[in-house]
């Protein structure tokens, strides 16, 4: 008998399969990632099942009418070149044909599929690697003093300045997702707050499965004023970890890279971010962190 495709909205037992799928391919996701990603969209993450057996999945994110964002795209191994992956792909183009702006982040060797869809590339995404405290300077790479600035736990400053800070710096507005990305129960968020108590960068640390099955973690998103600052969000969210601890940065932050390999990071792997329609304008400069590749 013909075995039958379908594609429907994932259920909550499979978000744990999914999650293993993702470790596979090296994505290395957070404990928590895919809950978050089927949250921010009712409608957005989807599984591809054979006689309803779940064997590829892919995350359409519509954060609004002019922005969403394609990830999380997998067919198992043993199920590929069989045209499964095409028809995920299709449903999600059609699930987001009214969004002004389409974005995904790209393997090299996937540039091409994309472009013959109309995606068009956009910056380089590297991926960093550090084995936490013991690879940091043991004194601060930038040696600006900043007596009015702190770094506070995420509960000590108010969800609404962060919002509005990361507003200023993300190409669409995302609260919906900001909120429960922050306040997961996984992970740590720092905030720098001046004398008067105002947002001046945040950042946060989660836990996740390396493709070895260990875990590790990987910060994200990472926002702040200056190198300097940033640098000493860094310093605060690695604390005393003694593992694996991935980030996501964006070659369009020209501070980043330096920042990172004085730190001790060791760029691993890159990716390329595309977008179909027109790119929203947005400077990058203060961005030293993408939240997840997943969801842009």
């Amino acid at each position: 008998m013909k075995e039958k495709f379908s594609i429907r909205l994932i259920s909550t037992d499979e978000i744990s399969d999914v999650t293993n799928w993702a470790r596979l391919e090296g994505f290395s996701p957070g404990f928590d990632d895919v809950s978050i990603y089927r949250n921010t969209d009712k409608q957005g993450v989807w599984v591809g099942c054979l006689n309803n057996k779940p064997i590829g999945c892919i995350a359409c994110i519509k954060y609004n009418l002019s922005y969403g964002f394609i990830g999380l795209f997998i067919v198992k191994k043993e199920f590929r070149n069989n045209g499964y992956g095409v028809k995920l792909w299709k449903h999600a183009l059609d699930y987001l044909k009214n969004v002004n702006c389409i974005g995904l982040e790209a393997a090299p060797n996937r540039l091409n599929d994309y472009e013959k869809w109309g995606f068009k590339k956009s910056s380089l995404t590297n991926r960093w690697k550090s084995n936490g405290f013991k690879d940091l300077p043991l004194n601060n790479f930038y040696q600006d003093k900043y007596h009015s600035f702190k770094v506070v736990p995420g509960s000590q400053i108010s969800s609404e300045a962060v919002l509005i800070y990361d507003s200023q710096r993300e190409p669409s507005p995302r609260p919906h997702f900001l909120n429960d990305w922050l306040g997961n129960s996984f992970g740590n968020v720092s905030a720098l707050v001046d004398n008067n108590g105002m947002c001046h960068g945040f950042g946060r640390i989660r836990p996740c499965v390396l493709q070895d099955n260990n875990q590790g973690w990987r910060i994200g998103p990472l926002l702040a004023d200056t190198p300097p600052l940033a640098e000493l969000l860094i310093r605060k969210l690695v604390g005393n970890l003694d593992s694996q601890i991935l980030l996501d940065c964006s070659s369009l932050n020209p501070y980043a890279n330096y920042l990172l390999s004085s730190l001790g990071f060791n760029e691993i792997s890159r990716t390329y971010r595309m977008y179909k329609g027109p790119q929203p304008p947005c400077p990058m400069n203060q961005v030293y962190g993408l939240a997840c590749l997943e969801l842009g």
